[in-house]
């Protein structure tokens, strides 16, 4: 699938409110933000809209809330039944009495820490709406002037937003003149925020999902050959749609990590108590055809490091891929591999790398994971991560700034590369 979309620098924004939809769903501790790069990432889109004068309203999700903002709009029939049958003089207490119960723990899903950070970064103040289409959301978005930020709060505090509900959807947009959608970890979801804006307002992308789309739509369209794909991660299952697709545009598939083992055991090698998919041993046959009749070099790991059970302290071996013993798993590839790996990778034109080699966040079995890291930052290649471990790989190693693209959306990344229609870019206009 390729985009072709209007971006934010093809509309003209000056004097209006823009809402525009980010991925501000960073790590956090204790109300402390621990990870601030998606509000970085998300600032050459906020300063261009400032820049250009516009009145821009942010909105975002964080975490998976209960549904707290629909119980302040709207009380669960049975409480308000309750609350009515006060004298009218005591309904205002009571109704406050059940929303502050109704809040609970999660208060700890609130924005305000990312209006804080934004604030500092910005150079101006933030300001935080304590609702998405309540009161306090509307009033200040319709006070808001050119030049000024306001950021709703989490926008999945309303169930009606991961249903795309088309009155939450505008209710939203009726706060606003533009939609702009830049937030590509979330542009698989057809949510409110996301997609349903666009039935409403004109809606075009940020920079994050511009570069997300002409980089990685490039190297799928029209790739500089050799083209390798790198495929790690659990499970088979997780990838036939990716493995699929990109066996009719590679030169070069290469299979690591834990579904490795689901091959081997299709072509009737021992894996031990390696994790299988068993009812995906005829599709992994058939993959592997596949990709011979397409003339696609398939590789798969030559040795294995094994480990006695699945912890990270276990005890270990090398073995080849054709003779793990019986009781052993295998936790990631081994030294052949790597260099295997890293040679086909350095005479690479374009690679795209997608899941972990083996266990990664464990030390003792993070060396396949590390030397592809090692072996795309130094290639010449056009290199994509695709989002999600390979993404926090690379960054943990410090290879990130050595990659022409890591991308920002792990479960995005893996559809763009199954060739499926992403909602939240597909309701963008056409150029």
């Amino acid at each position: 699938m390729t985009y072709n979309k209007k971006t934010i620098e093809d509309i003209a924004v000056a004097g209006k409110k823009v809402i525009a939809r980010c991925d501000f769903n960073v790590p956090m501790k204790d109300g402390v933000i621990t990870d601030d790069k998606r509000i970085v990432g998300a600032l050459p889109t906020i300063k261009y809209l400032l820049d250009q004068g516009a009145a821009v309203i942010l909105c975002s999700h964080f975490g998976r809330p209960h549904n707290i903002l629909d119980a302040k709009l709207e009380l669960d029939k049975k409480e308000k039944k309750k609350v009515e049958a006060l004298p009218e003089a005591e309904q205002a207490a009571a109704t406050a009495k059940f929303l502050e119960a109704a809040k609970g723990d999660d208060k700890k899903f609130s924005l305000a820490p990312v209006a804080k950070r934004l604030s500092e970064l910005l150079g101006i103040e933030v300001q935080m709406a304590t609702d998405v289409v309540g009161p306090d959301a509307k009033a200040k978005a319709a006070a808001l002037r050119p030049g000024q930020v306001l950021l709703l709060e989490n926008v999945r505090f309303h169930k009606k937003e991961t249903k795309n509900d088309p009155e939450f959807a505008k209710e939203m947009a009726s706060m606003a003149e533009i939609f702009v959608n830049d937030a590509f970890g979330t542009a698989h979801r057809a949510h409110a925020s996301t997609a349903g804006l666009a039935d409403y307002l004109p809606a075009v992308c940020g920079y994050l999902i511009q570069k997300e789309i002409s980089i990685m739509g490039g190297a799928l369209a029209d790739p500089k050959r050799p083209f390798v794909a790198i495929l790690g991660g659990a499970k088979v299952s997780d990838k036939i749609g990716v493995i699929n697709n990109l066996i009719e545009k590679v030169d070069t598939l290469i299979v690591g990590g834990g579904m490795a083992y689901t091959f081997f055991k299709a072509q009737g090698l021992e894996i031990g108590t390696s994790i299988c998919e068993h009812d995906k041993l005829d599709l992994a046959l058939e993959l592997m055809a596949k990709a011979k009749a397409k003339g696609v070099r398939f590789l798969l790991p030559l040795d294995n490091k094994l480990g006695r059970e699945y912890a990270p302290d276990t005890e270990s071996m090398v073995v080849d891929s054709d003779s793990i013993p019986a009781g052993w798993m295998g936790l990631d590839v081994g030294p052949k591999t790597q260099a295997l790996f890293a040679e086909v990778l350095a005479n690479a034109g374009t690679v795209i790398w997608n899941g972990p080699m083996g266990v990664s966040e464990w030390d003792n079995f993070a060396a396949g994971t590390e030397a592809v890291a090692k072996a795309v930052a130094e290639s010449d290649a056009i290199s994509i991560i695709g989002g999600g471990d390979s993404a926090a790989a690379v960054e943990k190693l410090g290879f990130a700034d050595r990659m022409t693209h890591v991308s920002t959306g792990g479960g995005a990344s893996l559809e763009f590369l199954e060739g499926k229609t992403l909602p939240g870019i597909a309701c963008l206009l056409d150029k």
